[in-house]
């Protein structure tokens, strides 16, 4: 399984981006697809998920009204849209694949830089 971020980049507060998430390497039904960050100096924290096969998406709070999971499953490809962007949203993004059926995030892509600036 490949994950393939990408998508981060500078952007002033308020502003908005939006991630993607390349997935190859195996059928992903029955797997949450999920984005995590990491700020420097802090613990890599969940973000936000999105069920492959019918779409329910779950928010970290900090993020909740602000960003949204989506995905195109004829493309293979994960979304974070994330608007009014805030300093603090400032991370490496993560995204990662899990099966539904355990709780452990066993695929993970490399990290995309975000920097939110005020």
């Amino acid at each position: 399984v490949q994950l393939q971020a990408s998508g981060g980049g500078l952007v002033q507060a308020g502003g908005f981006l939006r991630l993607s998430c390349a997935a190859s390497g195996r059928p992903f039904g029955n797997y949450f697809m999920g984005w995590f960050r990491q700020a420097p100096g802090k613990e890599r924290e969940f973000v936000a998920a999105i069920r492959w096969d019918d779409g329910f998406t779950q928010y970290a709070d900090s993020v909740k009204g602000r960003f949204t999971a989506s995905r195109d499953n004829a493309k293979n490809t994960v979304y974070l849209q994330m608007n009014s962007l805030k300093p603090e949203d400032t991370a490496v993004y993560y995204c990662a694949g899990r099966s539904i059926y355990v709780a452990t995030w066993g695929y993970w892509g490399q990290g995309t830089q975000v920097t939110v600036s005020s």
